[in-house]
């Protein structure tokens, strides 16, 4: 009776969440005016990366497909997608989407607030600090200066594809992105490989809208769709409820 009551609590706490998130998805802005950034690869990269890295809030979601990447060093928790949201400096919360040993999906809850990560158990659903074996840090998907202003600043071979419509104009660059750049904005999930990347930037702000890539994990393709919005919306991130 006492997990059952467990698990239940658990559950709500993460369809808490899920529901924060949600929420904070729906808020939307109308496409901001003005005049164009020049449609040269070098001048929307530069400004891309100062908008980034200026960026104090954000939503974000991280969809993976083909083969597995995973969360723990056990191979047990496949993460297929993440839904989240961050307000700077160093807040997240996010809901982990996982297959469980190749069979079972359910959802995890992940809150990060300066250096203290927390996870929700995958059987019990309690929040509890991230156990030893996992490596998971919701505010890493989002690191405005560490990650995101030296990820487009120091992209390599960048090309302006062209202006694309992608849920408005958008400018569509791709290029190379180094390992240790895509390490940090993948939150430690993409390791020891350069990436060939392609982005979609708003043509007025600079803003990242999307970003799509490829990546090699024992000769198994992964790929990786992001999408972020809600750029600048005011949310709060508190600790999550946690058992004595």
């Amino acid at each position: 009776m006492g997990d059952r009551l467990a698990s239940t609590a658990g559950a709500l706490l993460v369809g808490t969440l899920v529901a924060g998130v949600v929420l904070a998805g729906c808020s939307g802005s109308d496409e901001p005016e003005g005049d164009p950034l020049p449609a040269e690869s070098t001048a929307i990269l530069t400004a891309s990366a100062r908008a980034m890295g200026d960026v104090t809030s954000v939503r974000f979601t991280l969809t993976r497909s083909r083969a597995p990447v995973f969360i723990d060093t056990f191979e047990s928790l496949a993460l297929d997608s993440v839904d989240g949201r961050f307000a700077a400096p160093a807040s997240a919360e996010a809901v982990l989407t996982v297959e469980v040993d190749g069979s079972l999906k359910t959802r995890l809850g992940a809150v990060a607030i300066d250096d203290t990560v927390w996870l929700s158990n995958p059987v019990t659903g309690i929040f509890e600090p991230l156990p030893d074996g996992y490596d998971i840090d919701p505010s890493q998907f989002f690191d405005p200066e560490g990650g995101w202003r030296p990820l487009l600043a120091e992209l390599q071979d960048p090309v302006l594809v062209g202006e694309v419509d992608r849920d408005g104009d958008r400018y569509q660059i791709s290029g190379v992105a180094p390992a240790a750049n895509i390490e940090i904005i993948s939150a430690g999930l993409v390791r020891d490989q350069d990436v060939a990347i392609d982005f979609w930037i708003h043509p007025v702000t600079g803003l990242v809208t999307d970003a799509e890539f490829t990546t090699t994990y024992r000769g198994a393709d992964t790929d990786w769709v992001l999408e972020l919005g809600d750029y600048g919306e005011t949310f709060e991130i508190n600790p999550p409820q946690v058992e004595d």
